[in-house]
């Protein structure tokens, strides 16, 4: 069965095509069985190979160009991490009429945490809070810009855009200009919050639930490093929408030691990231839909930003 498809320049994708790119490019692994993944990623289309290892085919250009990065500084940046994060094993060729490089990485296990459903989230809270922070202290030195590196001001017209054509679809059963009404207030509030004056720091940019792997409970890896690079802390943030409750979100930000500004900010990402997802996969990819749906739930539930994160000093090393 073929991998659906969501972006408008993806080759087609399936089992026969792995296997043949296997078996003329790594045919030690030419007799392992090959299973699609039932993912939502919309980067790449993955596959199983036997029991240990996965194989990762971009879907667009754009996702292409990650392969390189990921095989560079996947190595790096996992030691200094308290989760596992996936280890990169080969390299494919374009070939078989698919266009780009791919990827061999070892199969990682566990569970992607689904929101509403999580044994102890003050748990995962701060197993969340420490990943982050273990990344944010990596070692920026040639490190590139994460896909995510823009300040919320350069993604106004955009995401005002996904506004008007959403009209704050989130909630169904309310008033539609209400939704819109809080959406917009809170993405303003965003907006007028102090901006990062520190130096960028390593983000993953993208810590959603299909990104996030669980075991017993607890965070036992992070994959799909596609987003990840050099940008200003608030970014990765956006799990206390995506992933927590809101009983869990001030164990989150405590732990991350999170000011007013930083948090708030940190909502308009995770706004912003929301709309233009359900815009973008409305009608592609139910799942990624629901997930962006959920999280503007959640953001409109809570009103104006909650104050109370004090002020702190901005320092080489984000402790956030």
């Amino acid at each position: 069965m073929p991998a659906g498809k969501m972006h408008a320049d993806e080759p087609d994708i399936d089992a026969s095509l792995v296997r043949r790119l296997v078996a003329g490019q790594f045919p030690q692994w030419a007799g392992l069985p090959v299973e699609r993944v039932d993912s939502a990623g919309t980067s790449n289309a993955m596959y199983r190979l036997g029991g240990d290892l996965v194989v990762r085919l971009p879907r667009t250009p754009g996702a292409a160009g990650d392969v390189g990065m990921e095989r560079v500084w996947l190595p790096r940046l996992a030691p200094g991490l308290p989760a596992a994060v996936p280890a990169p094993i080969g390299t494919g060729r374009p070939a078989e009429g698919y266009p780009w490089s791919w990827s061999v990485f070892g199969w990682v296990p566990g569970e992607n945490p689904v929101p509403g459903r999580i044994a102890d989230p003050d748990l995962l809270a701060e197993d969340l809070a420490e990943f982050v922070s273990a990344l944010h202290r990596a070692d920026p030195v040639d490190a590139p810009a994460s896909y995510r590196s823009e300040t919320l001001a350069a993604r106004d017209a955009e995401t005002r855009a996904a506004l008007a054509e959403l009209g704050a679809s989130a909630d169904a059963d309310a008033d539609a200009d209400v939704q819109t009404g809080k959406a917009t207030a809170l993405w303003e509030e965003a907006l007028r919050a102090e901006p990062w004056s520190g130096p960028p720091v390593w983000i993953h940019a993208d810590l959603q639930p299909g990104n996030l792997l669980l075991a017993e409970g607890r965070l036992a890896a992070v994959i799909d490093f596609g987003c990840a690079g050099l940008g200003e802390p608030a970014v990765d943030l956006i799990p206390a929408w995506y992933v927590l409750p809101a009983t869990a979100r001030p164990a989150f930000r405590a732990a991350l030691d999170a000011d007013d500004a930083m948090w708030t900010r940190a909502r308009g990402w995770a706004l912003s990231i929301a709309l233009m997802e359900l815009n973008y996969y409305k009608e592609t990819n139910p799942v990624m839909a629901a997930i962006a749906r959920h999280v503007l739930g959640e953001l409109l539930a809570e009103g104006p930003a909650p104050t109370g994160g004090r002020r702190r000093r901005r320092r080489r090393r984000c402790r956030s």
